[in-house]
């Protein structure tokens, strides 16, 4: 009788243990924040050329790990390669006549330029690391256009910012959420208005138009 008792509780003790640890781990798990958003189509004229977007892996994969400063382990993972894709696959077609989607940065489909975006850095600003009233979210791209061969067109850098205060949004992932899309809105915008006067844009736009009117 008193082993089975005894075998009872070690049983409970056990499962009990188990939980505890469970419980634990979950507690130190860094919490995910997969970004998404809207973003609205740019009323712009379009270049009347075909250009091919490829996106590396690194940006179809991206995601950022928040250290907590206290334990110095994850404290959130931001994923946000689709939300950039969706940018992208927003953009392109707004300003140019066609896109065509790339499995490669150079290709021999019958197309004018390849456009191919990498994130060099997202930054992330918590209100309770800044003691700011806002959830913060910096971004940096670099941009390139290249030919079909890989030939360079055109290289260039292009920041943007987005914050949301904290008393229009009361959890950590609807704030960084909508300060992400802010910040991804604030690119396309600098894009949209941007990409004409950039100079080796400029100068490629002039090849395309002399080259299509011969």
């Amino acid at each position: 009788m008193d082993e089975t008792l005894n075998r009872g509780i070690l049983s409970t003790a056990t499962r009990c243990c188990a939980l505890l640890l469970l419980t634990l781990l979950a507690g130190c798990a860094a919490r995910t924040i997969t970004l998404d958003g809207s973003y609205p189509s740019p009323l712009v004229t379009k270049v009347p050329l075909t250009v091919g977007v490829y996106y590396p892996e690194e940006l179809r994969a991206f995601s950022y790990t928040e250290i907590d400063d206290n334990s110095g382990k994850d404290q959130y993972i931001i994923e946000s390669g689709a939300a950039q894709m969706e940018l992208f696959d927003t953009l392109l077609p707004a300003m140019f006549e066609r896109v065509v989607p790339l499995s490669d940065a150079t290709t021999t489909e019958t197309v004018d330029a390849v456009f191919i975006p990498t994130i060099e850095e997202f930054q992330l600003g918590l209100p309770d690391k800044t003691k700011l009233k806002v959830y913060e979210v910096w971004l940096k791209y670099n941009m390139r256009l290249t030919q079909p061969d890989g030939t360079y067109i055109a290289d260039w850098v292009m920041t943007a910012y987005g914050k949301s205060p904290t008393e229009g949004f009361q959890s950590v992932d609807a704030g960084v959420q909508n300060a992400a899309t802010v910040a991804m809105r604030d690119l396309a915008a600098s894009f949209t208005l941007g990409f004409n006067e950039i100079p080796d844009i400029q100068e490629w736009l002039q090849q395309s138009s002399t080259g299509s009117s011969q």
